[in-house]
């Protein structure tokens, strides 16, 4: 599949990310734990799971009288192309400063610390002075 986060929607990241944690699920499995944790009834659930098959972001095979789902996209390609997908709607010049907001917001692992330093140590080496606007090629206001 070209693009792994193929459109899923936020609902769908919900069922997504239930699947990833538990490797793979039955309906009656996915549907008692997003109605526990979402509250979306037995329809709900099994709408958003035919709506991922299709989109092949999940596999299905039948089980006795139900399925077993399993995920077709790995949880880290999916989140890194959801993530580079939002970045290349912002402007460059302020993709930093969204950085810094989110590492603000985010609860952080001392070991997460210490790979992020490393690697922005590393991009220090060969980072331009300034980054270019991508806005508007003559009219920037950035």
């Amino acid at each position: 599949m070209d693009t792994v986060q193929a459109e899923i929607s936020q609902s769908e990241w919900e069922v997504m990310r239930v699947i990833w944690t538990l490797g793979s699920a039955t309906t009656h499995d996915l549907t008692a734990i997003l109605e526990e944790k979402m509250g979306w009834k037995s329809a709900t659930t099994k709408t958003f799971l035919g709506r991922l098959v299709k989109k092949q972001a999940l596999s299905t095979e039948k089980e006795g009288r139900e399925f077993r789902y399993r995920a077709l996209i790995p949880e880290q390609a999916a989140m890194d192309e959801a993530t580079q997908a939002l970045f290349d709607h912002l402007c460059a010049m302020k993709a930093g400063q969204t950085l810094e907001n989110l590492i603000n917001a985010l609860t952080l692992s001392q070991h997460d610390i210490a790979q992020l330093q490393a690697v922005l140590t590393q991009k220090a080496k060969t980072a331009p002075e300034k980054v270019d606007c991508n806005c508007l090629l003559d009219d920037c206001q950035c």
